[in-house]
């Protein structure tokens, strides 16, 4: 079965409080119980990060962006739609942010050969 990969963006402009939070947590329960979601990263805030780059290094995200990625969920669904109606569910997509869909192209997991998804 495909997987997919789903950015989860964030304005970090933005309020983000303990509700809106505890809604993650409730979507990424379901999409467990369902056997949707195969893995998922909270990622630390984009002021941790540190961008390296053939001339050097520097504090912050790659990019500069309005929106930046909180976190990553790895879904295994039937096809492309069937990851898309997964992914309209998060909680991103009603806080003023969203997701980016990508289908899994190979997966490299260490003790094991690199295979291609799907």
């Amino acid at each position: 079965m495909p997987l997919f990969a789903v950015l989860i963006h964030f304005d970090p402009s933005a309020e983000h409080d303990a509700a809106e939070l505890a809604e993650h947590d409730r979507h990424s329960d379901d999409l467990i119980r369902a056997g949707a979601l195969v893995a998922a990263y909270a990622l630390t805030p984009p002021d941790t990060a540190r961008s390296l780059r053939a001339d050097g290094e520097t504090d912050g995200p790659y990019t500069e962006s309005k929106e930046l990625i909180a976190g990553i969920g790895i879904l295994e669904a039937d096809d492309r739609d069937a990851a898309l109606t997964l992914a309209r569910q998060n909680p991103a997509m009603r806080h003023g942010s969203g997701v980016e869909v990508r289908e899994i192209a190979e997966v490299y997991l260490r003790g094991a050969a690199a295979v291609t998804a799907g």
